[in-house]
């Protein structure tokens, strides 16, 4: 049987938007707002095969798709089996533009594969688990009356998502809050579901000191946080900074989320800047954040992958050391920040975990996962296409 060769690619745009959604002091982060409409979009990419096989990924950014039209003529006429000559040499290629764009077309030619051989992702990545456990992931604070807008209404949902099955609770605190307040939610939720749920802390980048990070990773270590993660207005990349706050506090930090590759990775757990290492394969795609997720392995350290998805789901069935899908973002009012009507057989919301707080691996080939086309069609704003 010869190789499937990529003959052409579409890049499908579409447009929706979040109800009692909108966005905060900056406009970058989501918060519930009741009766606000928040824009939506996204991206679903299609590779085409000679063998009648078509590759899809529901995902990726404008950036990614805008570096697409480099490297297309590349791509057209390879094997779309030879996954990792099309990553070292795109890798190389993108190089100076931070190797955005790759992912996208790694995932698909990945979805190939398994629609070829009739399997799931997991499965020809050697994988074994049918589920895994989930973590509740919040949006950020907000300053509605019965929003996510004082600690004890964090505390509230924390218990809420504990008695739907979630084993851990990870909080993204307020945008330009006082950093007392910061220090109270940490309190507020530890006392009152520390004992029984794993808790992360996770900022976003939105402390502007030192000092602050500091205050905080204190409270983190009272209540025994699971993990503190991207404190540091740096966006999450100064091994310095996170050494040193290392040495200062005893929470384990999970850091790596905003640098691109194997090496910078390897590099911040080498440099002893990072406990645990965050994963994305919206970043690095399938193939890149397996080699992250085997090198650490070998260093013994665990990789946490970023974000839900069909993706993120084939890749944690198919390792040994991580421990908690990230189920987000949520709040107690507001729906899950996706589009829900994107996928036929498929869901990331606050009830989609069973009563063990797990959600399973898709079983279908490839992703597993149907893309809803009707839906997309009638929510479709353009597309672009390359080759054939």
């Amino acid at each position: 049987m010869s190789d499937p060769i990529i003959t052409k690619f579409e890049v499908h745009q579409w447009k929706s938007s979040l109800q009692d959604m909108g966005y905060d002091y900056n406009g970058f982060n989501l918060v519930y707002e009741p009766g606000g409409r928040a824009p939506m979009g996204g991206y679903i990419l299609k590779v085409f095969t000679d063998a009648g096989i078509v590759g899809e990924y529901a995902g990726g950014s404008a950036l990614d798709y805008a570096s697409l039209a480099r490297f297309a003529p590349y791509l057209i006429g390879k094997s779309a089996l030879e996954r990792e000559r099309i990553y070292t040499d795109v890798n190389r290629a993108l190089r100076q533009v931070a190797r955005i764009g790759l992912a996208p077309v790694d995932i698909a030619l990945w979805d190939i594969a398994g629609k070829l051989y009739n399997t799931p992702i997991y499965k020809l990545l050697g994988g074994y688990k049918e589920s895994v456990p989930c973590y509740a992931s919040t949006y950020h604070g907000d300053h509605q009356p019965d929003g996510l807008s004082t600690p004890e209404a964090f505390a509230d949902f924390a218990e809420q998502c504990l008695e739907l099955g979630y084993p851990a609770f990870k909080i993204h605190g307020w945008g330009r809050a006082p950093i007392r307040q910061e220090i109270a939610n940490v309190h507020a939720v530890g006392q009152r579901v520390g004992s029984r749920m794993d808790l992360m802390l996770d900022p976003a980048c939105e402390y502007h000191t030192f000092g602050d990070a500091l205050k905080v990773g204190w409270a983190c270590d009272e209540e025994r946080f699971f993990w503190y993660e991207d404190a540091f207005r740096d966006g999450g990349t100064s091994q310095f900074a996170h050494r040193k706050l290392k040495e200062l506090i005893r929470t384990p930090l999970l850091q790596t989320e905003h640098v691109r590759s194997l090496e910078p990775h390897i590099d911040f757990v080498v440099n002893g800047a990072t406990d645990f290492v965050r994963g994305d394969v919206g970043y690095d795609g399938i193939t890149g954040v397996m080699k992250i997720a085997h090198a650490c392995e070998g260093l013994g350290v665990d990789i946490e992958f970023h974000g839900p998805g069909p993706a993120q789901r084939q890749c944690m069935a198919a390792i040994r050391n991580t421990n908690y899908y990230e189920m987000g973002l949520l709040h107690p009012k507001a729906p899950a920040s996706h589009e829900p009507e994107l996928f036929l057989d498929y869901r990331d919301d606050l009830t989609a975990v069973d009563s063990n707080g797990h959600v399973p691996i898709p079983q279908g080939p490839g992703l597993g996962v149907q893309i809803n086309w009707e839906w997309v069609e009638k929510n479709r704003v353009g597309m672009v296409e390359y080759g054939k």
